[in-house]
């Protein structure tokens, strides 16, 4: 799992997301063993996660809004 700072620029945060899919790969080679997901990205930045190969997001606050208090 993967939350790369804040950028205002989601596209900022695709180098953070290639490094974890590297690193997924690598250990998927080293192991042997598939890791089929890879949790990355948030509602700011998941289009840019889902393209570097984000298996699963965490979108709460694009639909519902922010945290009250």
């Amino acid at each position: 799992m993967a939350i790369p700072p804040f950028r205002e620029e989601p596209e900022q945060a695709r180098p953070f997301f290639r490094k974890l899919r590297e690193i997924r790969d690598s250990l998927e080679q080293v192991c042997g063993a598939g890791l089929p997901d890879l949790s990355m990205g948030m509602g700011h930045d998941f289009p840019v996660a889902i393209a570097e190969g984000a298996t699963l997001v965490r979108i709460g606050t694009a639909l519902f809004g922010p945290r009250a208090g």
